[in-house]
């Protein structure tokens, strides 16, 4: 349903202003001011989302119960996704998110993404914890910062994954985030033949993906958005 366009200010508990923000396709998403950047494409929030990590990313794998693993978990948009198509193709998936800055529900409702419970128990699920969402979608949500040197996935304690969903904020805004080594650290946390889906298509990414060992690929973009995004397979 098409909203009217409109911005509203909403500080997190941590004191960074969120502004939300109505896109294209009339979903909302939330807007920063002071990084000048949104947490969706203006084109379509919905739209993207859809497009770079369901169908180009969940719904191209072939394994039949999906590791997920999303790379800047925000507004839980790509997670309530996941759970839908997981829930309609009667596919078992584990979805791990990761987020530094986890965002209140006061927020989330905001957005009005939708009014199905399981987007509510998305994120009232607890932290560090795996939670049963639904009969076909587990969740584990994780607070902290993949940047940090600190971090590892212990292949003890997390299998490796099937599908990645990339969706930090633009290189530009958190270069951080977009470094070789984090890259090889997702290369060695996925299984063979996983793959990862940005929505960044810039040059220098595609030759980081390729020079970790990935093998890349140009796809088209969102209906109305961007003109190109980028699928990476691990051979």
């Amino acid at each position: 349903m098409q909203r009217e366009n409109q911005r509203s200010q909403t500080p997190d508990t941590i004191g960074i202003e969120r502004c939300v923000e109505v896109t294209a396709d009339g979903s909302a998403t939330l807007f920063i001011p002071a990084m000048n950047e949104h947490y969706h494409s203006v084109k379509g929030a919905l739209t993207e989302a859809q497009h770079i990590f369901i169908n180009m990313g969940f719904q191209h794998s072939p394994v039949a119960s999906p590791r997920i693993l999303e790379i800047g978990f925000g507004t839980g948009l790509n997670a309530f996704l996941t759970l839908m198509a997981a829930e309609q193709s009667m596919r078992k998936t584990y979805y791990c998110g990761i987020e530094l800055h986890p965002l209140p529900w006061e927020t989330i409702q905001q957005l009005q993404y939708s009014t199905n419970p399981s987007l509510h128990s998305i994120h009232s699920a607890g932290w560090e914890e795996e939670v049963q969402i639904t009969p076909h979608f587990a969740l584990q949500k994780i607070q902290a910062d993949f940047a940090s040197n600190s971090f590892s996935f212990n292949p003890l304690i997390y299998p490796p994954f099937d599908v990645v969903y990339f969706d930090a904020f633009a290189p530009e805004k958190q270069p951080e985030m977009w470094d070789t080594q984090l890259f090889e650290r997702l290369y060695v946390s996925m299984n063979k033949g996983a793959i990862l889906t940005t929505y960044c298509a810039k040059g220098i990414l595609r030759r980081t993906l390729q020079s970790v060992g990935f093998v890349v690929e140009r796809l088209s973009g969102p209906p109305g958005g961007k003109r190109e995004i980028l699928r990476a397979s691990k051979p």
